[in-house]
């Protein structure tokens, strides 16, 4: 066959190995994993690579041009380099999920977050600042035996709050949180399914319940024993909470203003987005439990300290939900 026709023939398939080489199979799997591709597929790449080696092998024993075999011996090299090359390591997806598809898909949903953070953060405010002003209120919400023990749990003059824990107390402690913050993580998403009411009763009963206790310890003179212990977890654990709210609302209404889209197909995309988003708030609130476990009820730490890692903490969550993943969405753009 001679050259001119061996060219025509198959520079098509050649083409579509190079553009998928540049479009894909060159870079990071993270980079392009989900995004819509319409030329050649992953699955066909083993095929196509054999086919330029089968092909640059007819050129060298005919002895076509340089500019044949050279580009031939190009393709070979590259694609020998893409499916030969060590697979990735099995933690970098899950590194690329925590640092930029999770925060991407917070934002992503930024109405619903809004919604959510006013819902919680509203009712905190003002069941804080009503509960100084009326010390009663309190036991509106609590019975008396509730609210003494509370009070019990953060006595100033109570000494136990400054000594060291048994490191199996920490770990049982750990267990609980890890219910607990997890319980009222999963019921503020789930209940999203009754029409978004649950979520929002969630939310408000969470705020008030906050906000009242908190309101209350400040009130009695126990703040100086309160947020030392509460600063330290509260950012991961309160972020936590209202995306899990973000995730409910957008659940419930799916179901009530499904748009253009059939409401069982709008609520399977919403149960989709609620489902990445869990694996991320469900993550912050085992780490707001390490956190509760092991340093915040560390009466021996200074509560300088405490305040001051705490505010770096927020720092950390609110850049990383506000910033993450920009930079790489831009690189793949």
């Amino acid at each position: 066959m001679r050259q001119e026709r061996f060219v025509e023939r198959y520079q098509d398939e050649w083409r579509e190995f190079e553009d998928w080489l540049q479009a894909r199979g060159e870079l990071p799997q993270t980079r392009w994993s989900g995004r819509p591709w319409t030329g050649l597929r992953d699955e066909d790449v083993p095929l196509r690579y054999c086919r330029i080696c089968q092909h640059l092998a007819l050129a060298r024993r005919r002895g076509y041009s340089p500019s044949v075999t050279h580009r031939l011996q190009d393709l070979m090299q590259r694609g020998h380099n893409v499916l030969y090359r060590a697979p990735a390591a099995r933690f970098r997806p899950v590194v690329d999920f925590v640092l930029n598809q999770f925060p991407r898909l917070v934002r992503a949903h930024r109405g619903y977050m809004l919604a959510s953070l006013l819902l919680f953060v509203v009712p905190l405010v003002v069941t804080f600042v009503l509960s100084v002003e009326r010390p009663d209120m309190v036991y509106t919400l609590m019975d008396p035996a509730q609210v003494a023990n509370v009070e019990r749990m953060y006595n100033p003059a109570d000494h136990g709050h400054y000594e060291m824990r048994a490191a199996s107390t920490n770990v049982g402690m750990f267990g609980y949180y890890v219910m607990n913050n997890v319980s009222i993580g999963f019921r503020t998403f789930a209940s999203g399914i009754f029409l978004a009411i649950g979520t929002v009763f969630a939310l408000v009963l969470n705020g008030v319940m906050g906000g009242t206790v908190a309101g209350h310890l400040q009130q009695i003179g126990s703040g100086s024993t309160f947020w030392p212990f509460v600063v330290g977890h509260s950012a991961p654990e309160l972020s936590a909470i209202v995306i899990a709210g973000g995730a409910g609302l957008r659940i419930g209404m799916a179901l009530v203003a499904p748009g253009r889209r059939r409401r069982i197909d709008a609520l399977i995309a919403a149960g989709l987005d609620g489902a990445r988003l869990s694996m991320g708030f469900f993550a912050m609130l085992i780490v707001a439990a390490l956190i509760e476990a092991f340093w915040s009820s560390n009466g021996a730490i200074p509560s300088s300290v405490k305040f001051a890692v705490g505010a770096m903490l927020w720092t950390l969550v609110l850049a990383w939900l506000l910033l993450g993943g920009r930079r790489s969405a831009t690189r793949a753009d």
